[in-house]
């Protein structure tokens, strides 16, 4: 929420008696006037620093590659995330962490093809620019349902949110910005009926 500073004017209110004559009073000669100077000192609007997401495209498209005669495989690059955070270290809460999670939803087939489930898509993310201070991380690899895991439990694909990176300590890498990106891979069946597909990949983040 941005802090709005907020100028308040006092506005001087000179209330002029009328002057009537009065016998022996001292009459003003027509033409005088007095100037009155008005200043004002108006601050900078304090703007407090953000923790924000960008991605630097919205589409990718996925081409086959490496597939086998039980497996069909389509790969493709997520664009490029960046977490950008100007905040000062008095605007962020005490032990707070931040993470940006992925998720996907099926694969729809445009001409009214069964679903591919999103279980079958996985990613390995890659850290392009972690900064100076160590404390920001990828996150591990989750592969298809139509995997061996390659860490205990990791063939789920991208149906629940997964960690794509993250820090421990938002305080200590605040002033920065970090890019990251994914190899994507949709691995299918070698009977799945042929079309097009599309589906949405969500990439949030989290403090």
């Amino acid at each position: 929420m941005n802090a709005r500073a907020r100028l308040h004017l006092t506005t001087a209110t000179a209330v002029l008696a009328s002057t009537f004559a009065f016998a022996g009073a001292a009459a003003a000669d027509p033409g005088d006037s007095s100037d009155v100077q008005v200043t004002v000192d108006i601050p900078e609007i304090h703007q407090p620093g953000v923790l924000a997401l960008s991605v630097a495209g919205n589409a990718v498209t996925l081409a086959e590659n490496g597939s086998t005669a039980l497996v069909r495989q389509f790969t493709g690059t997520l664009p490029t995330v960046t977490v950008t955070d100007t905040r000062t270290g008095s605007e962020i809460p005490a032990g707070a962490s931040w993470a940006v999670l992925g998720t996907s939803s099926n694969f729809t087939g445009t001409a009214g093809q069964a679903p591919i489930t999103a279980d079958h898509l996985g990613w390995r993310p890659h850290l392009i620019d972690g900064g100076d201070t160590g404390q920001v991380s990828e996150g591990e690899e989750v592969v298809t349902v139509l995997d061996d895991p390659t860490q205990p439990g990791n063939n789920v694909g991208l149906k629940d949110q997964e960690l794509l990176v993250s820090t421990y300590d938002s305080a200590a890498v605040t002033g920065g910005s970090y890019d990251v990106n994914a190899d994507l891979y949709l691995r299918t069946p070698s009977d799945v009926a042929a079309g097009s597909y599309h589906s949405t990949l969500t990439i949030s983040l989290f403090e």
